[in-house]
């Protein structure tokens, strides 16, 4: 069933994204920005937790978190071993969420209107386990390129 797939997609991912913060030798690192740059790898990190805690958790799981956006791309400085329990949270809520979907659930229109027009829950979790591989793979470069 896609909730199983989905489920090790993002249990994957996300234990990814940790092991990505934790290899940036210099935790000082994940907060810097350069030229075109202008995202860091902490706040690409914020945005990743507040995005799924919202679309997932609070959207399809009813959770009652709630999103500060903005936030997520101006903090800095938030602790590296605070965002890795953040991680492990929005973890734990991703999975609990899905798998209490059905394959009917799948096939409904999200809940929310986020590209402009209706979409069924499907598709946007599919949307949204590439949106955080998309943002995964930014973090590894900013982590690479730092490290030369």
């Amino acid at each position: 069933m896609l909730n199983e797939t989905l489920v090790k997609i993002f249990d994957r991912d996300l234990k990814n994204l940790k092991n990505e913060i934790g290899l940036y030798t210099n935790e000082a690192d994940l907060w810097k920005t350069n030229g075109e740059i202008t995202n860091s790898a902490g706040n690409l990190t914020l945005h990743l937790i507040g995005n799924l805690k919202h679309f997932i958790g609070a959207e399809l799981g009813g959770s009652g978190f709630l999103r500060d956006r903005d936030t997520e791309f101006s903090a800095g400085n938030v602790l590296r071993d605070e965002m890795l329990r953040e991680i492990d949270n929005a973890l734990s809520v991703v999975t609990s969420t899905l798998e209490k979907l059905t394959a009917e659930d799948f096939d409904k229109i999200y809940p929310k209107e986020v590209f402009g027009q209706p979409i069924t829950t499907e598709l946007f979790l599919v949307h949204l386990a590439t949106h955080l591989n998309y943002h995964l793979g930014q973090i590894n470069y900013h982590r690479r390129i730092l490290a030369l």
